[in-house]
């Protein structure tokens, strides 16, 4: 028994990176597009979120598997296989970082108009600067510690809710039809979900970094890093179905939609919850739903920044200290806030507007970072035993089909519909 307390306590002090991955996903994708799917399409679009999720798994996986087997960050792999596909992950990581910042960053500052009567591109400064704080201050231990407790809450509560609604359905309309997302009216819509379903694939690249970051602290053996990163993984996979039937069981067939007003949003979105789980729990709901939109951004920006401090370092070829690559480290913080809060006032406010263009933006790189882990898994470079197998090669290749089919139909219905 004392022996089984002992390797259970050791997992649970290695898990980290995964938890920061589930944190990073449990943000614009699941509570905007899983909570919005489910109530304009009911559960007609729940196959499609888990069969994205599976998918999108051998390209995301590729960062624990990778940084497990070799010791270094995926950002390594892509320089061994040559300088070039180093400056092009780098250089997408430049766009998505600042389009990634502004969206969770406008998100955040919405729920916090639920406590303070502050103009929303106030508020986003306020959550930039109180991130970039814990970030600087606190480094990668409080943002560990913290993103655990933060997930737990939410988790816990989204099923409670989840599991009260169930007792709440209201009948539809005998006249009530539900909508097809099947149309070519809701292409952008089904991009943008998939977009950011369960995040954004450059996060593999993220995790991979935490990984070597926690290996600093504690010691992780392959087979916990990827068990920290396969129970990240399923937990946002699930968590995103369960916010979609969050929206169907409670909003769908209302006749109410969601607002592209950022505070209207914000407001919409805890009403579900304290609708089935009575008036009381508002303000409950609101602060939880802040501090995961919150660690949410605080992830991100930590995410973005040390992808891209690392890929600087590795195309300069540059020797630096860990001081002087903190102190960098913190300038491409503030760098990629300031663009990010450029980026909010640009949209004024209007939230959904801003996320879809985000999710689509992420869909159409998406292409391009699963080519790269693919790539990199099964290279030559890597040794036999940790390349990817046939199965994992099956399901890439799946994937990458999948992609690059839905990256073609939407920019055809871009040209073709939308303009």
């Amino acid at each position: 028994m004392a022996n089984w307390s002992t390797q259970l306590a050791l997992g649970i002090r290695a898990m980290g990176p995964g938890v920061l991955m589930a944190a990073a996903a449990i943000g614009a994708s699941h509570l905007v597009a899983s909570t919005r799917a489910g109530a304009e399409f009911g559960w007609q679009l729940a196959w499609v979120i888990l069969g994205v999720n599976l998918l999108k798994y051998p390209f995301f996986a590729a960062g624990a598997h990778y940084t497990a087997a070799t010791g270094e960050s995926l950002l390594h792999g892509y320089l061994k296989q040559g300088r070039g596909y180093l400056w092009l992950f780098t250089g997408l990581n430049v766009i998505a970082s600042i389009a990634s910042t502004a969206g969770v960053c406008m998100l955040t500052a919405a729920m916090l108009t639920q406590f303070i009567p502050l103009p929303i591109d106030v508020l986003a400064l306020l959550v930039l600067i109180s991130s970039l704080l814990l970030l600087i201050l606190g480094h990668y231990s409080l943002l560990d510690r913290l993103t655990k407790i933060i997930m737990f809450a939410l988790t816990l509560t989204t099923l409670i809710a989840v599991a009260l609604a169930f007792d709440h359905v209201k009948p539809l309309a005998s006249q009530f039809v539900s909508p097809s997302p099947w149309q070519w009216a809701h292409m952008g819509f089904l991009v943008a979900m998939m977009g950011w379903m369960p995040a954004p694939i450059e996060v593999s690249a993220w995790n991979s970094l935490w990984l070597l970051e926690k290996q600093k602290t504690s010691a992780v053996t392959p087979s916990q890093a990827l068990l920290d990163f396969n129970l990240g993984y399923i937990v946002t996979a699930l968590l995103a179905v369960v916010f979609l039937a969050l929206g169907a069981l409670v909003m769908h067939g209302s006749g109410e939609h969601f607002s592209d007003s950022g505070a209207k949003f914000a407001n919409q979105l805890i009403n579900l919850y304290s609708q089935v789980m009575g008036g009381e729990s508002r303000y409950l709901i609101g602060i939880v739903a802040f501090l995961c939109i919150f660690s949410t951004t605080v992830t991100v920006i930590d995410g973005y920044s040390r992808t891209l401090n690392m890929g600087w370092q590795l195309l300069s070829q540059s020797t630096v200290t860990d001081a002087q690559s903190d102190k960098r480290l913190t300038g491409i913080m503030l760098s990629v806030s300031t663009l990010g809060l450029m980026l909010i006032l640009f949209f004024k406010g209007a939230l959904l507007p801003l996320l879809e263009f985000v999710m689509i933006l992420a869909f159409m790189t998406t292409v391009v970072f699963a080519w790269l882990n693919y790539r990199l898994m099964t290279s030559t470079q890597l040794p036999e035993a940790h390349r990817y197998g046939t199965k994992m090669k099956c399901l890439s290749l799946i994937g990458l089909s999948y992609l690059l089919i839905f990256a073609v139909l939407f920019i055809y219905w871009y040209l073709a519909v939308k303009v």
